[in-house]
């Protein structure tokens, strides 16, 4: 079964002239791969929950359903979670921006985006408590000019930890799409 979040719409070719090189710019696409910190998260969840439907398969053969059932419904959340954490991330297209969390999800149209710049400040490595100086990916909203910027993503993210290069190229992305979307 194909999984399009998995992957960019097409490999990053250098000689690439064209910055938003997609027809159907409706769509709403991630422009740049889930990193690997975030894949394996999910491919552990996801044999936890292989583990779980196991027992309850064993507990349906030798206890109670609805005990088998409770363990189902865990596994299924399990599965839900890790669905979840691959579609996390920051998605374009030419209604907006969109940055998905896994709790949350932010739509910004691009008339009220103000700019998409990098900048270099404290982000969080992995999205823990702990800082360390890095890039990130904000964006400044027109409605909201005295908040701070957004973070939408950053260098020690789980995306883009240890894969400067993979940063540069979404980043940029991210600042094409809002740069040809953007009302002047």
């Amino acid at each position: 079964m194909p999984l399009p979040f998995l992957t960019a719409d097409r490999p990053f070719e250098a000689a690439d002239d064209v910055a938003l090189p997609f027809e159907d710019r409706e769509h709403w696409r991630r422009p740049y791969r889930p990193g690997p910190w975030r894949v394996a998260t999910a491919a552990l969840a996801l044999l936890l929950a292989s583990y779980v439907l196991l027992a309850a398969v064993v507990i349906a053969l030798t206890a109670s359903a609805s005990e088998a059932g409770v363990i189902l419904g865990i596994s299924l959340l399990v599965i839900a979670a890790a669905l979840r954490l691959l579609r996390m991330g920051v998605w374009v297209s030419s209604r907006g921006l969109r940055q998905v969390r896994f709790l949350l999800t932010r739509t910004v149209p691009w008339d009220r985006v103000a700019a998409v710049r990098t900048v270099q400040q404290p982000v969080r490595w992995l999205g823990l408590p702990r800082t360390l100086q890095g890039q990130a990916l904000v964006v400044v909203r027109r409605d909201r000019a005295t908040e701070e910027a957004a973070v939408l993503m950053t260098t020690h993210g789980a995306d883009f930890l240890g894969r400067a290069e993979g940063f540069d190229r979404a980043a940029d992305a991210v600042e094409a799409w809002a740069a040809e979307n953007r009302p002047v």
